[in-house]
């Protein structure tokens, strides 16, 4: 799927984005690369976001309605930081094609309008802006 943006169009949430980043950064600077599983991350990041009072909620539980019926599966966001941004945490070698489209689905069924796609398991913090 191709799109194309206009580059006079602000980027959407920059400085929220920015600040998101910013603790990933932190963590990554203490944790990356460091073999801790995904959970460590986060518990990481929820520890910097309480430190830098930034706003989040964390395995935000999502229903997926199909037909016109909810699925007795659910699906959990990572964190919804700032009660608008999807944050996606993961610790490869290299995001994917998968990371990408699950994070397009969290956005799309979540209704909100950015996620941000963050691996922490290459030598510096790799991280993707993905909207819908």
């Amino acid at each position: 799927m191709n799109r194309t943006f206009d580059v006079n169009q602000p980027i959407v949430y920059e400085e929220e984005s920015y600040k998101i980043i910013g603790a990933c950064m932190e963590v990554h600077k203490h944790l990356g690369r460091s073999g801790f599983s995904e959970v460590v991350i986060k518990d990481a990041l929820q520890y910097e976001f309480k430190e830098t009072s930034i706003s989040f909620e964390r395995e935000v539980e999502y229903a997926v309605e199909y037909k016109g019926i909810v699925l007795p599966h659910k699906f959990y966001a990572d964190f919804v930081v700032m009660g608008k941004i999807i944050l996606e945490v993961k610790n490869c070698s290299a995001l994917t094609n998968d990371h990408i489209a699950q994070s397009l689905n969290y956005i799309s069924i979540s209704r909100l309008k950015l996620a941000l796609l963050v691996n922490f398991g290459k030598p510096s913090l790799e991280y993707k802006r993905l909207l819908l």
